[in-house]
């Protein structure tokens, strides 16, 4: 009898200064943490990306938004299944929806 190999777990990825995001399997605080997170994840299938645009204080989501559009203009766009952008802020989550979509990254608008 042949033994079935595991099914691997999703990798769901969040970034959100606040929000504890329980169902993610890891979770950034900053944009820093986050660049790192997604530096990290380089070379995987992520399955879903929750990003949250205000980060406290001056912090933000952009500098993950730029590393995501290089990659892209790059050649070598993240494998990533869907990226929920979650923000209460409007006008920043639709900055980040337009941007990545540009790059035709998976994007949708959620509420947590």
């Amino acid at each position: 009898m042949k033994e079935e190999s595991p099914v691997p777990s999703p990798v769901i990825l969040g970034i959100d200064d606040l929000r504890p995001l329980p169902w993610t399997t890891r979770i950034a605080r900053s944009s820093g943490e986050g660049v790192k997170l997604l530096q990290d994840h380089r070379d995987s299938f992520i399955d879903e990306l929750w990003l949250d645009h205000d980060l406290g204080g001056d912090d933000s989501i952009l500098p993950v938004v730029t590393l995501l559009e290089e990659a892209a203009f790059n050649g070598r766009p993240f494998r990533i299944g869907t990226v929920f952008v979650h923000s209460a802020n409007p006008i920043g989550a639709e900055t980040v929806v337009r941007s990545l979509t540009r790059w035709n990254y998976q994007v949708r608008r959620a509420t947590v």
